[in-house]
């Protein structure tokens, strides 16, 4: 195996493997409705969650309900999903790295708080096939703001926590993974990013 910090690396999946689709998604319509988006992603996020979307105890229905209460912003399913789906873009590098990693032996999963739009997205992007795993909060019933969805993840892909590097642009969530030993890599841009885990698998990632 090649030199490598960890023998499993989980990366989340809106801000790291793709764009933030959601975020740029709800910012684009409250524009378009003269809401401010910094108040109507605020909302979005927390429907998400008040909701049960996010850990499928909610479906989407119960999301839009609860959206429409907090943020006073109307939208249909139909809009909505055309407007989050478009935005969520893969960066073709972060597959790289993914690809990089399992040719060297090392596993990759996705760990992300999501809904089944993620498998939808999949249909489309296909994506999923760079990862050896894919872990959806909406599927497990737990979401990264507990350390149980880590466990979960680590348990399946038999791997210790001190074996592993968790991949988000949300640092909250990766102070819950760096809490249970794993190493944590918050995704501020493609260049620290690429530095920060050519550091931590030099041999994998020698040449990127």
């Amino acid at each position: 195996m090649a030199q490598c910090a960890a023998t499993a690396v989980f990366f989340d999946f809106g801000g790291v493997v793709a764009e933030e689709g959601f975020k740029s998604g709800l910012a684009d319509l409250a524009e378009a409705r003269g809401h401010s988006p910094h108040a109507v992603i605020r909302a979005g996020f927390d429907a998400m969650w008040d909701s049960g979307f996010v850990t499928g105890a909610g479906d989407e229905a119960d999301f839009l309900r609860e959206f429409a209460a907090v943020s006073g912003m109307k939208v249909n399913a139909a809009e909505l999903r055309r407007t989050v789906f478009l935005r969520f873009t893969v960066r073709p590098f972060m597959l790289d790295c993914a690809d990089r990693l399992r040719a060297a032996g090392i596993r990759t999963a996705i760990l992300s708080d999501q809904t089944h739009w993620l498998d939808e997205l999949d249909q489309t992007l296909s994506f999923s096939a760079h990862f050896d795993m894919v872990f959806n909060s909406f599927h497990h019933g737990v979401s990264k703001r507990e350390a149980a969805f880590f466990e979960l993840a680590l348990d399946r892909m038999g791997v210790a926590p001190g074996e592993s590097i968790f991949i988000d642009d949300n640092p909250d969530n990766v102070a819950v993974a760096a809490s249970l030993g794993m190493t944590g890599i918050h995704y501020t841009g493609r260049e620290r990013f690429l530095a920060d885990l050519a550091r931590l698998c030099p041999a994998a990632l020698e040449d990127i």
